[in-house]
């Protein structure tokens, strides 16, 4: 069992950046693929970017390519999400999952674990 724990959203104006961090609890993630998700009140679900756990190869949506960054820190057995120029259509809660396909586009229901989420509020 993989359990997850988000960290590092908050509120920030247009513009601004953002860190979130995805760590495990009881497991390492370096063998893990690990997705980052996000969903807005009354959206669905939307694949962020995604880190392959064979050769840490990356997705990112249209939306944010160019804007954010994944990565994993293997030492420390965690995923970052580094969110620059942010604007008010990131607002939403952001979740991590891991064990999943990078697949274009990023599906959430082919991910098996996922942490609680944390929100990223842009507004100014």
């Amino acid at each position: 069992q993989v359990q997850l724990v988000e960290s590092g959203g908050g509120s920030v104006q247009p513009g601004g950046s953002l860190r979130l961090s995805c760590a495990p609890s009881g497991v390492t993630l370096v063998y893990h693929t690990i997705g980052w998700f996000r969903q807005a009140p009354g959206k669905e679900r939307e694949g962020v970017a995604c880190i392959s756990s064979t050769d840490d190869s990356t997705y990112y949506a249209d939306s944010v390519k160019g804007r954010f960054a994944i990565s994993r820190d293997n030492a420390k057995s965690t995923v970052y999400l580094q969110m620059n120029s942010l604007n008010s259509e990131d607002t939403a809660v952001y979740y991590c999952a891991a064990d999943g396909i990078c697949d274009n586009p990023l599906r959430p229901y082919v991910f098996d674990y996922w942490g609680q989420g944390t929100q990223v509020t842009v507004s100014s």
